[in-house]
């Protein structure tokens, strides 16, 4: 049971007050990311994964872990093994769906991403309930009932770092390159207060899949009593042993759920605990009642000090708009009327030998109160957090000699990894009157030191503006009214939905053009084509004339039947086919090109794992799937090169595909288009023949090609089927 010295209260700053039989923090992700790949590798029972963001693609453990480990190394790999390897094992997933903010960061299709690559015994679901404006903030791992991990870190992209932070580092790797070094905190925990994150996971999904999960476990290892578990990741000893705790939420208004704004009337509680010294590092500090509070706390106790780490330099405008122009006014609130000496809002960084600098970029959220309390959450320091946002802080109270020091020894680590210090330092700087002041005094050269933060080099000070109101919001964007007078928060819109609406309106965009074109443009028809291509006959100007039309018709979609019918009616049987096979080339390798520029700018993430495996199929088909592609009317000629370019296949393997499935029926159509124009001339019994057995070659051509391409793809399957066999007796016979 918990004593009564501490502050939690159920139902005001917290929605259970608990226990830890045992806890420990991971600091920095290549550690939490480590201790999650051997929880994961020992689960039996059950594995809920609650997130921000849950990427498929994430390598949890690098270099010589990897290289030792027999299971995958890449989480999605990894549950994909554990579900095979452990039939009965129920795993699921819970991500925010919302994502179009995070285009270039996120898997857009993260669900079907899953589902491609896991079997049935792994569940994905994307949580759409949230109010628009705010996002499923909460990061939560429960494995068998008995073992949590919480606290800032999600399994994303740009987040894996070791905790030196170096300033270059090859394995810094994200979707839009290398990225600086990143500093997060997690916690793993055990005994009574798992089962209390199994209910809070059990509960977010069976009201976003409307389905019930599997039950907790009776035999679960959670009482006070009850030893290591055995899913308890090596390497990681706990340092808290038998701690009180209490878990307070964030839980905004949405589908008439009960909202609770327990973390922010915990930090308010436990700011006014405070005596001697406040540390905390957060990714954002814009919550003013936040900064009065602690204003009010130094004011009224004047051996209080405040430290207070956070990043140095915004990403983009709307983060330095929002919350680094809100950070100027934090800061304000906080040191009004106080000694410089006693308060501090800090970055970290380093330069090195060389002159490299580099920022530490402060993901974590973390709070310490004296040695009495320790917080690990998923909390910013911001109104979104405490109002608008699903959120879950941890709370641990020292209620013993042993947890009151390992308090102050995660404060001293902390501080530590920033300032450049080694751990055993630490104690003599928090004996001095002033160890706000003594942390910046004396920092190493050329290691991880702090400065005061000066947000005005970034931007000025601004009481409301546009980008705070759509990236820090107290309150949903939109609500909709209801009939009995109420109103009801708008949710977010569903990735899907929002998929479908780009599509759309890429569809009517492209239409549009095509509409305006063909009205704007006097010499886009058949007529005038024909008339600016006769002109061109006989002189020099004839093959780039042609060129000219292919290129600028592919370019605005115009049918590429029309153009080489029209130039071997022109140019007769032998020269028409041979320039419009010219031209037909250069427009595809222009389309070609446009497409590719298109998918490396992120179009090609908008198809999802479905086009990714006809992408795929176009690959390992190459220059016949190409050839058949070309052959068969089965879409516009402009809109399979710019999908082309999106896709994955090489452009030679496209050009000579193209060239094999357009020229038969280029020589066919030269057949056709030279009859029509002899017909109009001369019109015979021989000249009808002509076109008639020219519209004959066509269609045989077509069906031919059909025959060719389903034998090809039939003889090659079974080479490789063939291939597969003889290595599966080769590893049997080994």
């Amino acid at each position: 049971m918990t004593s009564q010295n501490n502050i939690f209260e159920p139902g005001e700053n917290c929605w259970v007050e608990s226990n830890a039989t045992f806890a420990a923090p991971l600091i920095d992700c290549a550690n939490y990311y480590k201790a999650l790949h051997s929880s994961i590798v020992k689960a039996k029972h059950s594995i809920f994964i609650v997130g921000w963001d849950i990427d498929s693609r994430i390598r949890l453990i690098r270099g010589e872990d990897e290289a030792q480990s027999s299971a995958p190394s890449v989480i999605s790999d990894l549950l994909k093994w554990k579900a095979e390897q452990t039939p009965d094992i129920q795993i699921y997933l819970l991500r925010w769906d919302s994502s179009l903010a995070f285009f270039a960061q996120r898997e857009l299709w993260a669900k079907e991403a899953w589902d491609e690559k896991t079997p049935d015994n792994v569940k994905t679901e994307l949580d759409d309930t949230i109010p628009m404006g705010g996002s499923q903030h909460q990061k939560i791992v429960v494995i068998d009932d008995e073992l949590v991990f919480s606290g800032g870190m999600d399994v994303s992209t740009n987040r894996w770092d070791t905790r030196d932070h170096p300033v270059v580092s090859e394995e810094r790797d994200g979707p839009d390159g290398d990225y600086g070094p990143l500093h997060d905190v997690q916690m793993v925990s055990s005994g009574p207060v798992v089962a209390d994150f199994s209910k809070l996971v059990r509960w977010r999904w069976q009201r976003v899949a409307n389905e019930t999960p599997i039950a907790i476990r009776d035999n679960a290892n959670i009482n006070i009593d009850a030893p290591i578990p055995a899913a308890w990741p090596e390497s990681y000893p706990p340092i808290f042993k038998n701690v009180e705790c209490a878990l307070a939420r964030t839980i905004p208004f949405m589908d008439e759920v009960e909202p609770a704004q327990e973390v922010r009337h915990m930090l308010l509680d436990l700011i006014g605990q405070a005596e001697s010294f406040i540390y905390i590092e957060n990714q954002f500090t814009t919550r003013q009642e936040i900064a009065e509070e602690l204003n009010r706390q130094l004011k009224l106790k004047p051996n209080l000090n405040v430290c207070i780490v956070s990043s140095y330099e915004p990403k983009g405008k709307f983060e330095c708009e929002a919350f680094w122009a809100s950070r100027i006014q934090f800061k304000t609130i906080l040191e009004s009327g106080i000694s410089p000496e006693r308060v501090k809002m800090t970055y970290s960084s380093i330069e090195d030998m060389q002159g490299k600098r580099a920022y530490k970029r402060i993901h974590s959220k973390v709070m310490t109160i004296d040695d009495k309390y320790l917080v690990i959450g998923s909390s910013n320091l911001s109104n979104r957090s405490m109002t608008l946002d699903t959120e879950i802080d941890t709370v641990l109270y020292g209620n013993t000699p042993e947890n009151k020091q390992s308090v102050v020894n995660v404060r001293n680590d902390l501080l530590a990894e920033h300032t450049g210090r080694a751990l055993e330092d630490m104690p003599a700087i928090f004996e001095q009157p002033n160890p706000v002041e003594a942390f910046m005094q004396g920092q190493i050269a050329h290691g991880y030191i702090l400065t005061e933060v000066r947000d005005e080099i970034f931007t000025e000070q601004s009481t409301a503006n546009l980008f705070r109101s759509l990236s820090d919001p107290e309150e949903p964007l939109i609500s909709i009214p209801t009939p009995d007078g109420t109103v009801l928060p708008a949710r977010n819109p569903r990735r899907r939905s929002i998929m479908i609406a780009i599509g759309v309106t890429i569809v009517a965009v492209m239409c549009g053009l095509m509409y305006w074109a063909s009205q704007s443009i006097p010499w886009l028809s058949s007529d005038s084509i024909n008339a600016f291509l006769e002109e061109s006959r006989g002189t020099y100007f004839a093959l780039p004339t042609v060129l000219m039309v292919y290129v600028v018709g592919g370019i605005l979609f115009f049918p590429v039947t029309v153009l080489s019918l029209a130039v071997a009616a022109i140019f007769g049987p032998i020269w028409g086919p041979i320039y419009g096979m010219m031209g037909a080339l250069l427009s595809s390798a222009i389309l070609f090109g446009i497409g590719k520029l298109s998918g490396n700018a992120g179009l090609k993430k908008l198809g999802g794992p479905k086009v990714a495996a006809v992408d795929e199929k176009l690959k390992r088909s190459g220059i016949v799937g190409v050839a058949a592609i070309r052959m068969l009317p089965i879409a516009p000629f402009s809109l399979v090169n710019l999908v082309a370019g999106i896709s994955s296949i090489g452009i030679i393997q496209f050009l000579v595909g193209t060239f094999l499935g357009m020229f038969p029926p280029m020589i066919a159509k030269g057949l056709v288009g030279d009859s029509i124009a002899q017909i109009w001339q001369n019109p015979s019994v021989e000249t009808i023949s002509y076109l008639v057995a020219g519209i004959a070659l066509w269609g045989l051509m077509i069906w031919g090609s059909q025959k060719f391409a389903r034998y090809y793809q039939q003889r090659k399957q079974a080479a490789s089927n063939e291939k597969q066999q003889d290595n599966e007796s080769e590893e049997c016979v080994a």
